[in-house]
C-alpha cells in the first residue's frame, strides 16, 4: 500500500459544485484512469481518499490537496498525465508525490491557508479610505465576528485566526485583497467572514456580496517554518 498525495486545482467552471460532487469527479476521473487505488473493505466498498480541507461553495483554488491511497506504486508523473486526460474541465493536477503511508492525515497537518479576495470597484470608490478600514483592522486587538447557525450564535474573535496582516491591491475596475489564514484544532473562519466585518464594522468600501474568493495556497508547519504538504514526509 503507497499514499500518493496529489495537488489539484478547482476553477472557474466548478465554482458552485459542492465538495462531495467535487470528490465524485475526482474519484470517477480515478478510475476512468485506471489507476491502481486501494478501497476499503465491506459491504460497500470506498475509495481511500482524503482531503486537506473542503472549500465552500462559490470559491476557487490553485491548491487543493487530496491524498489517494494506492495497491501499488506508479510513477508520479504517469499518474499526473492520466488523471488529466480524463478530468473534467476546472479540474487539473499539478503535482503529486508519494508519502510514507503512515504520514498523519492531511486535515491534521495542514496550519494554513491563503486566499485572494477580488471585488469589482463600484462608485466613488477610496482608496484611502480603503487603506484607512484596513489600518483600524489592523490596530484592533480583538474583533468579534457572530456565526449563525441551526445550533445557534457562535461569537468567534477573527483576529486569533489571521496568520499576517491584509494586504490590497486595486486597480480601477477592482481591488484585490490578500490574506493568511490559520486553521487550528479550535477551528478556523472564513474569508468571506472577514470580508464581511469589514464592510460592516470598519466601512471597507466594496460590496462583499460581489467577491470573488480564490484560494492560492495551503500551508503545514515544519521545522519552525510553513511547506507545501507534498513537502512532508517524503518515504
Amino acid at each position: 500500500m503507497s499514499k500518493l498525495r496529489l495537488k489539484i486545482t478547482k476553477g472557474e467552471e466548478l465554482r458552485f459544485i459542492s465538495h462531495l460532487d467535487y470528490v465524485r469527479a475526482i474519484t470517477r476521473a480515478v478510475r476512468r484512469a485506471k489507476l491502481p487505488a486501494a478501497y476499503s473493505e465491506g459491504f460497500n466498498p470506498h475509495m481511500k481518499v482524503a482531503f486537506a480541507s473542503a472549500l465552500a461553495v462559490g470559491v476557487t483554488s490553485d491548491a487543493e490537496y487530496m491524498d489517494l491511497d494506492m495497491e501499488e506504486q506508479i510513477e508520479p508523473s504517469e499518474v499526473i498525465a492520466r488523471l488529466n486526460a480524463v478530468l473534467p474541465p476546472g479540474i487539473q493536477v499539478r503535482e503529486a508525490g508519494y508519502v510514507d503511508e503512515r504520514a498523519a492525515a492531511l486535515m491534521a497537518v495542514v496550519d494554513q491557508t491563503d486566499y485572494q479576495i477580488m471585488i469589482p470597484v463600484t462608485g466613488a470608490f477610496s482608496v484611502a479610505d480603503a487603506q484607512m478600514s484596513l489600518t483600524r483592522f489592523a490596530e484592533m486587538e480583538k474583533v468579534v465576528y457572530v456565526r449563525h447557525s441551526p445550533k445557534g450564535k457562535r461569537f468567534i474573535d477573527l483576529k486569533q485566526y489571521i496568520a499576517h496582516p491584509l494586504e490590497m491591491e486595486n486597480t480601477p475596475q477592482t481591488v484585490q485583497l490578500s490574506l493568511s489564514i490559520k486553521m487550528t484544532s479550535g477551528g478556523s473562519v472564513k474569508p468571506s467572514e472577514i470580508l464581511d466585518v469589514l464592510v460592516s464594522d470598519f466601512g471597507f468600501p466594496v460590496q462583499s456580496q460581489t467577491a470573488l474568493i480564490h484560494r492560492t495556497a495551503l500551508w503545514a508547519a515544519a521545522d519552525g517554518k510553513q511547506v507545501s504538504p507534498l513537502a512532508l514526509e517524503q518515504p
